[in-house]
């Protein structure tokens, strides 16, 4: 059912006005009527707010959330340019809307007996929680800019708003302090769109007509704002939800004076962050075969007649890593807190398992992983963390035998040791 005009009544055919003796009584079901078409706005405005994170491997160190909100005209068609630059986004809240309850004076003293409006240009941060895991992070949002269409009778239509050395265009294309204009209007003789940037902080922007109006309504709000959102490298994958209401009428969040009656109380951003993480190991063809030797190789060893000092291999692998993650190791055979390798005389030595990772990645304490010990009990690899997106870089396992127990297996004469162990790199913390 469509909203009446201001001063306006839906018609009443049913009702005889006859019946009607007292004036009172009238003035009793006008007001029952107008209740009721305002009975939206214990229904309040929502708008939902979409951004992803996926890692570019053209821009390893851009590590941000790209907005995917679709844009309203105002930022899409109308001041791009403007948007881009202030890395701002815009709305449109359709379903808006605003009636006067009185006739706005003529260059009246009191901003809030006329047009005004005071946005939350302020940021407010508001949470947002992974479905899953339950962990939280923090958004920040303002709102950036604000417009919409206003419409007055004619006569005196828009022309009521020039004043003394002013057309009434530049009245509105021109913002008034604090607000700062986008050079944005749209208008017709009884009706305009404006739009106008409103600062970190701004307060209230208002404008007098020069002549009296009788009425004054607005529709379709559209705005612009503008949000902060958190390092997605030490977040998990997967969807993060969360949600921030402005109130709205005088007084609220958004207030537009004590003239204006807006038909909502409420506005709601719901935000969803989608979290895409990359991680990725890659191990060359014949790298999960790793043959323990001494420095040099067995031949130069045998051919000075001494025992080797250890016996060990470098594997490496290339690493891509937008996410925190832990390494982990599982063992065929367990000595102690590593994997042991056993002969056909089951005879047991221990393998010492480390791991160095490139740079970009480190521990916990914000230090490089060089070497850092691989252990069944996972000590000391419970959380590696990217400063950035790591890229295709190269990492190495360190796989080493101690030179006691190397002595112990050459002791044995020839024999082979053999035994499996599994490095898992792991994203689920």
């Amino acid at each position: 059912m469509p909203l009446p005009e201001p001063g306006g009544v839906y018609p009443m055919k049913s009702v005889c006005l006859k019946s009607l003796l007292e004036k009172n009584v009238l003035r009793v079901l006008l007001a029952g009527l107008w209740s009721s078409v305002f009975s939206a706005s214990a229904l309040g405005i929502t708008q939902n707010i979409t951004a992803v994170f996926r890692p570019d491997p053209g821009n390893p160190m851009v590590n941000k959330f790209e907005n995917t909100t679709p844009q309203s005209s105002i930022c899409a068609a109308h001041i791009p340019a403007q948007c881009k630059q202030l890395n701002i986004f815009s709305l449109r809240a359709q379903a808006f809307a605003a009636f006067s309850n009185a006739p706005i004076v003529a260059n009246h003293d009191d901003e809030r007996q006329g047009f005004m409006v005071k946005v939350p240009s302020d940021w407010r941060d508001l949470s947002v929680t992974h479905g899953a895991t339950g962990e939280t992070e923090t958004v920040q949002i303002r709102i950036a800019g604000i417009g919409m269409t206003w419409v007055v009778p004619r006569p005196p239509g828009v022309s009521a708003w020039a004043q003394p050395g002013a057309s009434w265009q530049s009245q509105w294309i021109n913002a008034p302090s604090p607000c700062r204009r986008t050079g944005h209007l749209v208008a017709s003789t009884i009706a305009a769109s404006y739009f106008w940037l409103t600062p970190e902080g701004a307060g209230t922007c208002s404008r007098q007509p020069s002549v009296d109006l009788p009425s004054l309504r607005f529709s379709t709000m559209e705005y612009a704002y503008e949000i902060r959102t958190p390092n997605p490298l030490g977040m998990s994958s997967g969807e993060y939800i969360g949600g921030i209401t402005y109130s709205m009428g005088p007084g609220g969040d958004y207030d537009f004076g004590d003239v204006m009656a807006p038909s909502h109380d409420t506005i709601t951003f719901n935000f969803t962050l989608n979290v895409q993480h990359d991680l990725k190991v890659e191990v060359p063809p014949g790298g999960n075969r790793i043959e323990l030797v001494p420095q040099g190789g067995w031949q130069a060893w045998l051919n000075q007649g001494r025992k080797p000092s250890r016996l060990f291999r470098d594997q490496a692998f290339n690493i891509s890593a937008s996410s925190r993650f832990k390494m982990q190791l599982a063992c065929e055979r367990v000595i102690g807190d590593t994997c042991a390798l056993k002969n056909g005389d089951d005879h047991e030595v221990p393998v010492d398992i480390s791991v160095s990772l490139p740079h970009g990645l480190s521990r916990g304490d914000g230090a490089g992983v060089i070497r850092q010990p691989l252990l069944l009990s996972g000590a000391g690899t419970e959380l590696f963390q990217p400063g950035f997106y790591v890229n295709r870089r190269p990492g190495t396992l360190h796989f080493e035998v101690k030179k006691e127990h190397a002595d112990t297996m050459v002791a044995r004469g020839g024999t082979t040791y053999s035994g499996q162990v599994t490095v898992v790199w792991d994203s689920e913390l």
